[in-house]
């Protein structure tokens, strides 16, 4: 029951944050940094990775693995976005590191889907069938034209932290 109650904690958190990555990711297309949007993206992304390594197992899974890129993903994006106020290159770091974040966060989704979803699950049983290779692929060449329309896009003025001229 615990493990049921937190597993849907973390799948709330998930989708949060790819909705909020998607409405952020959409503001970038529009050169626009929409800051509340994004602390809640990159809040909910973290903590997504974070509260997947709490799960009970007995040793190392892809995800993990996967939340560990995350997170770097996540330190950078952060770091870009915080500290260096997307100034220079930092912006287009920001947007490939922020948007291959919400990519990992999709990818997972998709592996999800595919291990709980019934109808998913019998056109894929291993996962290394057609139709999930094939879904795969198509949202990792989505999020390659995604990367590169926001990098085009997402320009403007660095980012000023609150209080400085």
């Amino acid at each position: 029951m615990l493990l049921e109650a937190y597993t849907f904690v973390h799948v709330l958190i998930s989708l949060a944050g790819i909705f909020s990555g998607f409405i952020v990711l959409f503001g970038m297309f529009r050169a626009k940094p929409l800051p509340g949007w994004t602390a809640v993206f990159l809040i909910t992304t973290v903590l997504t990775s974070v509260t997947g390594f709490f799960f009970p197992v007995h040793h190392i899974l892809p995800s993990h693995i996967v939340g560990i890129i995350s997170l770097v993903l996540l330190a950078i994006a952060i770091y870009a976005l915080y500290a260096r106020h997307l100034a220079g290159i930092w912006r287009k770091v920001y947007v490939v590191t922020a948007v291959l974040a919400l990519y990992l966060n999709v990818f997972v989704g998709v592996v999800q889907s595919f291990l709980k979803i019934p109808t998913l699950k019998s056109l894929a049983p291993t996962q290394s069938e057609p139709p999930f290779k094939l879904t795969q692929l198509a949202v990792l060449i989505l999020f390659v034209v995604l990367i590169i329309a926001a990098a085009v896009k997402f320009r403007g003025e660095p980012v000023q932290a609150e209080g400085t001229p």
